[in-house]
Parts: C-alpha cells; sequence; structure tokens
C-alpha cells in the first residue's frame, strides 16, 4: 500500500502484527491510511490474494465547512500555522513538535500530544477509549507560514489505553513503535489552578488541518489568549477552565499551555465561546503514578 510516488508506504505479510501498522478485526485488517488523494495496492507475489472490502477516505474543506459544530471560532479567526511564530515566539513554536493529529477508524478527527519522556500520550475520553483504528500522526505540519502542503508525517497506531475518564474527559494511551516518535519531544504537565488572566496558548489540529498554534485573542485586544475563568463546570463540577483561544471541531485533546511555565495546563475538550479545557491538575492527580 502506498501513494502514487511510492514516498509513503506499508507493506503486509501473513505475519500482520509484525507490520504494527494493521488494525486487526474479525474478517481481516485495515491498512494504514495514504495521504492524498490516491492509494495504490500493489500484490508482490503472484501466490497472495487480495480483497478490497471496506474503503474510507476524509472529508473536503467544503464538506467540512457545511458541518455544523459548536461555536469554537471566537470573533476573527485568529490561529496560525505554528511556523509562522518559529521567530517571533520559538518557545511557544517549540512545544508544538510533540503535537499529534489523531484519525479515527478513518472517518473523524482529534488531537494527542506526548506527556513526559516515555510512550506516553494523551486526549480526550470522549476522542476515543478502544485504541482500534486510531492512528497517531506526528509532524503533520506545514514548513512555511501560510503553505497548504505537509512536512513528511510519520503515523503510529494507538496500542493500549492505560487510564480513561469520562468525569475529566481523559484518555493515557501507549502507541506502537516509540521510537519512531521519540525524537518529537514531550511536554510537561503543570499540575495547578492557573490565574484568571494568565496567558497561554492551544496547540492542535482544528479541523484535522495542519497544526495550529492559537496564541492571540482579538477580544482581548490581539494580544496573547488569557485565561477567562477557573474551576468551570465541565463533564465535572468545576473541572474546567475558559478562554477566547480559537478552535474547532479536531481540537479535542489539544494541550493547553501556560505562557508563564509553558507546561499544560488544561486538556482542551469542549467549543463554545468560552472555549474550555479539563484542568490539568486533577488529570494529573489520576495519572502521575502511570507517567
Amino acid at each position: 500500500m502506498s501513494n502514487p510516488a511510492g514516498t509513503e508506504k506499508y507493506t503486509y505479510t501473513r505475519d500482520l502484527e509484525s507490520s504494527l501498522t494493521a488494525t486487526i478485526d474479525a474478517t481481516g485488517f485495515w491498512s494504514m491510511s495514504i495521504t492524498g488523494e490516491r492509494a495504490v495496492v500493489s500484490v508482490t507475489s503472484p501466490a497472495s490474494r487480495v480483497r478490497i472490502d471496506k474503503i474510507t477516505r476524509g472529508y473536503t474543506e467544503a464538506e467540512l465547512d457545511a458541518q455544523i459544530t459548536p461555536q469554537s471560532i471566537c470573533g476573527t479567526n485568529d490561529y496560525r500555522d505554528a511556523v509562522c511564530y518559529q521567530s517571533s515566539n520559538p518557545t511557544e513554536f517549540g512545544r508544538t513538535k510533540s503535537v499529534a493529529k489523531l484519525l479515527r477508524n478513518g472517518r473523524s478527527l482529534c488531537t494527542a500530544w506526548r506527556v513526559g519522556p516515555n510512550n506516553r500520550l494523551l486526549t480526550n475520553n470522549h476522542c476515543f477509549t478502544s485504541t482500534a483504528g486510531i492512528e497517531v500522526w506526528f509532524n503533520y505540519r506545514c514548513p512555511t507560514c501560510g503553505g497548504r502542503s505537509s512536512a513528511p508525517v510519520t503515523k503510529v497506531l494507538a496500542e493500549s489505553v492505560l487510564r480513561t475518564s469520562s468525569a475529566l474527559d481523559y484518555t493515557l494511551f501507549t502507541v506502537n513503535n516509540f521510537t519512531a516518535i521519540s525524537s518529537f519531544g514531550y511536554l510537561e504537565l503543570d499540575a495547578r489552578v492557573p490565574a484568571v488572566g494568565e496567558e497561554m496558548y492551544v496547540s492542535g489540529h482544528p479541523a484535522g488541518k495542519l497544526n495550529k498554534l492559537s496564541l492571540r485573542d482579538d477580544r482581548n485586544g490581539g494580544g496573547y489568549c488569557a485565561v477567562r475563568a477557573v474551576r468551570v463546570n465541565g463533564s465535572s463540577s468545576q473541572s474546567d477552565i475558559s478562554y477566547y483561544c480559537d478552535t474547532e471541531g479536531g481540537s479535542s485533546g489539544s494541550p493547553v499551555l501556560s505562557r508563564r511555565t509553558h507546561k499544560v495546563i488544561g486538556l482542551h475538550h469542549f467549543g463554545g465561546c468560552p472555549n474550555q479545557g479539563v484542568r490539568i491538575d486533577l488529570v494529573a492527580a489520576q495519572i502521575n503514578s502511570l507517567l
């Protein structure tokens, strides 16, 4: 399985598990996705046979625009390609490298990120609780500000769920082939309740787009995004912080970071202007022993 140019390629043999890129089910297996408009299936052994019984594809931009989602762009859309801030905000840009796009069973989207130096990643509980068919895309980002194509992407499959909670809307999980993504770095948790007015930012994949950095807020006079309120009701009482950083569907699971410490203070999960993230101090209390 490859793209037409052969620059993205996955090979499958009788030993499917050894590939680390096959999602096996009762009737066969799902291959890893191919980025682009076409995928090429090649059979190299004359004794082999392949039957394609299902395919899935992503949405076009027009189809995404037609979907009705909770309001998450608060005023003017202020998020930009992460690389646009490489010179002006190098520290914030540096924190975006450990953020990944999630493709869920080839049909829906979220965001995840590496937490700590080991094989540990975080996303939302409402994104998934079972790892079947969950692809994690690192380096899905634009190399030039305002560009439309991605840098080379590294794709791995989610391996196992270590802990998940609907009350705090998080899923902590591992991936196959961790060595392939270990060079993308990781984020650290800032296990405290942030101050109202504290400057912050969100890195994610809104609408499944190339990595965006939501750093500025036109509701704050074009200044930096800031924490609007703490101990806001979310999936649980007083579990969230709120902010006007712009997000979209697909941003779920994004890290919310403090500009003071550049560590994670929230796990984005709700749109609504203000948008909301789960307080990371509450999440940390449940997962620290697993990191």
